[in-house]
């Protein structure tokens, strides 16, 4: 039986976990959910995710809400297909990218996700993005892209010289954060701007960009 994910493609969260899907090669069946409708609010929905946000993942009788949670889950039972995205059999790598997966939702994402949501969200609300929040949070993600090229600067990837859950965690918002005019803050810092094109290149993330034109808030 294959998984079934509810969500849209364009959101961050729901591609996140879809780029996960695809490099696991692990068959699902998306099933949108109609977030202008608020259809997220209704009952139906609320009884798989109280918080009301996609994703949501049913694999038979379980089901989870969370896309990093949802991500770990299928990293971890989907271990002998596909790419392996948690390094599984060796517990110092596999200690690393969970470090990184940690910076990656308290430190990355924190600073990047408000300017995506001003200049793709805010929009769809009938609101002019504020360039304060914009601003304000540019210098946030500046300190934490430091970081990143100094790291960068001695491994390929965030938790090592491999690619993992660590480095797929950054995809979507990244992705439109690069469609906005604020993109030369990687693309100055070259360990950052070669990783960025090295992950954005990988054909399961390829697959799920093709369906992303805007962003949506999730979890």
């Amino acid at each position: 039986m294959a998984l079934k994910l509810y969500g849209i493609a364009m959101s961050t969260c729901t591609s996140r976990v879809m780029t996960c899907l695809h490099e696991k090669k692990v068959d699902f069946e998306l099933v949108p959910v109609n977030l202008f409708a608020g259809e997220h609010k209704q009952p139906p929905f609320l009884a798989k995710n109280p918080f009301g946000l996609i994703p949501v993942l049913e694999d038979g009788d379980l089901t989870l809400f969370e896309s990093r949670a949802i991500s770990a889950y299928v990293a971890e039972k989907f271990t002998e297909t596909g790419y392996d995205l948690i390094r599984y059999q060796n517990l110092k790598e596999a200690a690393q990218v969970r470090v990184w997966m940690e910076v990656e939702s308290q430190q990355y994402h924190p600073a990047i996700s408000p300017i995506v949501f001003q200049f793709f969200v805010a929009p769809l609300q009938g609101k002019t993005p504020d360039q304060a929040i914009i601003d304000e949070n540019l210098v946030k993600l500046g300190k934490v892209l430091d970081i990143y090229q100094d790291k960068l600067s001695h491994t390929k990837y965030l938790a090592g010289d491999f690619y993992s859950l660590a480095d797929l965690f950054h995809l979507p918002y990244t992705y439109y954060f690069m469609k906005t005019p604020c993109a030369n803050l990687i693309n100055d810092r070259p360990h950052v701007k070669a990783w960025w094109e090295d992950i954005s290149s990988r054909p399961a993330f390829q697959k799920v960009a093709s369906a992303m034109t805007f962003g949506e808030k999730g979890n």
